[in-house]
């Protein structure tokens, strides 16, 4: 038998050198293994492109260079009511996509809209692999959880197109009750001008074929303008949006419209007016607001414009008019103490269409009137806000059938309104850290009557001459709802029989 002291090595190595040869063996093992494993999820990758990935955490992925994927599928998860085609339709940019970064983006774009819906409570997209038989294909996977179909109540300070100041709503909403991604809301309004409304309002997401939302709303109106003037208007309408984007939105309304004269006192042109009327337009909105705020802008502009013809049915007793409004505002940040200077102009005229139109009168309520109790700063759409004056309260104006002291505010065809705020941060560090802040102000206006051959007689002087102008200062405190201002205000011009006066006053302005 041989001896193993024959076979022994006369110079062994020491155990430290044997350790660092283990230790340098496994090092080169493990740096093989790693070089292996990075080579084969390479090649995973490189076959199906796409590994199990949320897009909004790879959304960065999009800098790289583009990575050629296909969509093979979209999978809808979790729409236990809601109809696929509703899903399918945020998600068809998808399917067109042909990069995995044109995925990822039209994925993020699909889980905004989703969301916009205001159906669900959550959503979430994960792309997934393709079958392996289809190399380079991906999965979109959409995940949605369903809001619960119960009623939810709201109340909120809201601006409404109607009024010219601000209003009180209290509504009750359910969501997706037929599947269609439909919500019904009843609401009751209550307004600043002593207005009341009872509505009844649906919102389809896709209606039809169309690719902008649909809504219809049946409302009941009743406008107390008695203050200061003597008629009442009771309406009964039926509002359709057949357009509704980001910059544009077509609005078609059609009502029926009674004037009355409660008190028996109405001036002579209100007079005759009184009655039933058929009211049936088509208002086309164009709005840009790249504002940074609509209750405190420090930067950005805004501009809208506002077009809408009336009469569109062969009635005798249809309304027919013309009205156009624009409103531009725009805010310069000045660098320090959050300052900011907002201005913004604004006008508008509205004038009867059809045989003998010029020696008919416009209807009253499509007529400007001025004043409010609403900001000028947050009052986007049209000429209406005035600083100190009231609503209602500035304009032409008639004496009423009973009273010689008494007047008749019946409005204007055209108006123009004009204002500068400046606002800046206050030196107490408790009310900077809540948004109260202060501002200084000085807005201008004026309203004309055109119709009943009155254009003949107006004259760019006359106007700027009989211009209605205030200045004042306050204090902003901003809330949730609406901005709510405790301002001094000083009238600089008013005309006879304007309700106007300097001094203290609080406005409450929801955004706009």
């Amino acid at each position: 038998m041989a001896n193993p002291a024959d076979n022994l090595d006369p110079n062994p190595p020491t155990r430290e050198e044997s350790e660092d040869e283990e230790l340098n063996g496994d090092e080169e093992q493990e740096e093989e293994e790693d070089d292996d494993t990075e080579s084969e999820s390479q090649s995973r990758e490189d076959r199906s492109n796409v590994d199990r990935i949320n897009a909004d955490s790879l959304f960065l992925r999009m800098q790289a260079a583009p990575v050629p994927v296909r969509v093979h599928d979209v999978i809808v998860r979790g729409n236990n009511k809601t109809k696929d085609y509703i899903i399918d339709a945020e998600v068809d940019a998808v399917r067109e996509a042909t990069t995995l970064q044109e995925i990822l983006q039209a994925s993020r774009v699909a889980n905004s809209n989703l969301r916009a819906l205001d159906i669900f409570d959550s959503v979430n997209i994960t792309l997934d692999s393709g079958p392996p038989e289809l190399p380079g294909t991906t999965n979109v996977v959409v995940e949605v959880v369903e809001c619960k179909s119960r009623p939810t109540g709201l109340i909120g300070a809201y601006t409404r197109a109607q009024a010219s100041s601000s209003s009180i709503e209290a509504s009750v909403k359910s969501k997706n009750i037929f599947g269609y991604g439909d919500i019904w809301d009843g609401s009751v309004v209550y307004g600043g001008d002593h207005s009341t409304e009872f509505g009844l309002g649906m919102y389809l997401p896709r209606f039809m074929g169309l690719t902008s939302p649909f809504t219809s709303r049946l409302y009941l109106s009743n406008q107390d303008w008695l203050k200061f003037s003597s008629y009442k208007e009771r309406c009964l309408g039926l509002s359709l949006g057949l357009l509704s984007t980001k910059y544009h939105e077509v609005v078609y309304t059609t009502a029926w419209r009674s004037l009355i004269d409660p008190s028996q006192s109405a001036s002579k042109s209100i007079r005759r007016q009184l009655g039933h009327s058929l009211f049936s337009a088509l208002k086309y909105t164009f709005k840009v607001d790249q504002r940074d705020s609509s209750l405190r802008p420090t930067s950005g502009y805004a501009f809208t414009s506002t077009s809408q013809i009336g009469g569109l049915v062969p009635d005798s007793r249809s309304l027919r008019f013309l009205k156009q409004e624009i409103d531009l505002r725009y805010a310069v940040p000045f660098g320090f103490g959050h300052a900011a200077l907002n201005f913004g102009v604004s006008g508008g005229v509205t004038f009867p269409w059809g045989s003998g139109y010029q020696n008919r009168p416009s209807s009253v309520p499509e007529r400007f009137f001025l004043g409010g109790i609403s900001s000028p700063v947050c009052a986007l759409g049209g000429p209406s806000a005035l600083w100190g004056f009231k609503s209602r309260g500035v304009g032409p104006n008639e004496p009423k059938s009973k009273g010689d002291d008494e007047r008749d505010f019946v409005g204007g065809d055209a108006a123009v309104t004009a204002f500068g705020d400046l606002s800046f941060d206050l030196p107490v560090s408790w009310l900077r850290e809540r948004g109260i802040h202060g501002h200084v102000f000085g807005c201008a206006g004026n309203v004309a009557k055109l119709s009943e051959n009155e254009f003949r007689n107006f004259t760019g002087p006359k106007f700027l001459e009989t211009c209605r102008t205030s200045v004042g200062a306050g204090i902003v405190l901003p809330t949730s709802l609406f901005r709510v201002e405790l301002n001094y205000c000083h009238i600089l011009k008013k005309q006879e029989h304007d309700q106007a006066r300097s001094g203290f006053s609080v406005t409450f302005s929801p955004p706009s």
